[in-house]
């Protein structure tokens, strides 16, 4: 099974890792959009005053034209250690133990906007760049990304796809047709026992799942396997319709 998470807009500075090595990142036929992209950043980023507005950086985030500059020359952290907020930290990945962490570094990708989708524990630096934005000179991300990481999940042949991602992340790289994907819609139950969808928890809901299938170092090869594994992990999930999956929380 491949799990596909969206990043977050903040992260964590720093790092120990070696400078990033796009032709070392999963789904390597990604290679020639990524160095499109972090071209285009680094670029931009000679110009402070012009990549703060594009960039749509407040006062206080300036800071991360720098980090924008530095792509391919600063220290890396891995993935699932990079991102903060409210899914990561529900995943807390840096709690997991080896095994765990190692599920992760397996199944799952992390689908940034400079880099595409990233394995959980490959080394990126920090940035900012949103799927919303686009790079003065370049086409949109959407036509960058969408057709070439459809064809490299087509690629990688995975079993199951579990796609956790934001609807702007997915419009990034939709899973193929021809590919078992399943997209999960966090929802909750009303004591009028109707379900409705969830925003905020939305996401601590994503990183709580992913990470008990990390912690139960899950072996999920189609739908009917990952209903069955929910349920006996305690995680009240449906099929509604074809290629949808609702989270009950």
């Amino acid at each position: 099974m491949l799990v596909l998470l969206p990043p977050s807009e903040t992260k964590r500075a720093g790092g120990d890792g070696p400078p990033l090595d796009l032709g070392a990142l999963a789904l390597p036929s990604l290679r020639a959009p990524r160095e499109q992209v972090v071209d285009g950043l680094v670029a931009l980023s000679a110009d402070a005053e012009a990549a703060a507005r594009v960039l749509k950086l407040s006062a206080r985030r300036r800071h991360e034209v720098a980090d924008n500059a530095a792509l391919r020359s600063a220290p890396t952290l891995p993935a699932v250690d990079r991102y903060t907020g409210v899914l990561f930290d529900a995943l807390d990945a840096e709690t997991l133990d080896g095994p765990a962490r190692a599920w992760l570094g397996a199944h799952v990708l992390i689908h940034s906007a400079p880099f595409g989708p990233v394995g959980a524990l490959e080394g990126i630096p920090a940035y900012r760049l949103a799927a919303s934005t686009s790079l003065p000179g370049l086409p949109s991300l959407r036509k960058i990304w969408a057709d070439a990481v459809t064809a490299a999940i087509r690629d990688a042949r995975p079993d199951l796809v579990l796609d956790l991602r934001s609807e702007a992340y997915a419009a990034l790289g939709p899973v193929p047709a021809d590919v078992d994907g399943v997209y999960a819609r966090v929802v909750s139950r009303g004591s009028d026992g109707v379900v409705r969808a969830l925003n905020h928890f939305n996401k601590k809901a994503k990183g709580e799942l992913t990470r008990s299938l990390a912690r139960s170092h899950a072996r999920i090869g189609s739908v009917d396997d990952l209903l069955t594994w929910g349920g006996s992990a305690g995680h009240e999930m449906r099929s509604v319709g074809p290629g949808i999956v609702e989270v009950v929380v």
